[in-house]
């Protein structure tokens, strides 16, 4: 067997007096702590530390619901059905807006649709349309609507004469709305195509 190079330490056993000297120091500790007590008024309070930018931060404006507004879309005897909703900040002003594309609920054929911008200020009852992006007087339907970036985009069908059956619109093109100058301003995206 080889020795070892390193002498044997003295201490390579504990005997009952280092425990006891051990559980005293431990038991002490615990006992002065409860005796000292930090200065009440120089004590950290729950709550008075700095804000976190979420906590400081109010809580994000809820988007106006088309849910019994009155669009201005001429339907006779049925009601005007909302079809599809999408909302997003279109102007800015960090409270979002709520754009609508709806048609008269005819029950059968192909209505043409209306699409409609809602804002709803803080404290008012219901929310009010502000534009027309798609008047149903123009006989148009809505596709691949959406909302995002501050721009509404949407596939519009249409007719290429009062001929064509309203059943089969044969024409086809894009859209995409942008608040400029105070206006939606209407353009074509690069994608459009008609058939």
């Amino acid at each position: 067997m080889q020795q070892s190079v390193v002498p044997e330490l003295a201490h390579t056993q504990t005997s009952p007096i280092q425990w006891v000297a051990t559980a005293t120091a431990i038991a002490g500790v615990v006992a002065l702590s409860s005796v000292v007590h930090p200065d009440p008024a120089r004590a950290a309070q729950p709550g008075t530390g700095p804000k976190t930018a979420a906590a400081a931060a109010p809580a994000p404006a809820a988007a106006p619901d088309p849910t019994g507004v009155d669009f201005p879309i001429v339907c006779g005897p049925t009601k005007a059905l909302v079809e599809k909703k999408a909302s997003g900040d279109l102007d800015g002003d960090g409270r979002p807006e709520t754009v609508a594309v709806v048609r008269c609920d005819a029950g059968s054929g192909t209505p043409p649709d209306g699409v409609y911008v809602l804002v709803q200020a803080e404290g008012a009852g219901k929310p009010r349309v502000v534009a027309t992006l798609v008047d149903p007087k123009d006989r148009l339907s809505v596709t691949d609507f959406a909302v995002r970036d501050g721009a509404v985009t949407a596939t519009l069908l249409g007719y290429s004469s009062i001929d064509v059956p309203s059943c089969c619109p044969d024409t086809e093109e894009s859209a995409k709305w942008q608040w400029k100058n105070g206006a939606f301003i209407r353009s074509t995206p690069s994608e459009a195509h008609g058939t």
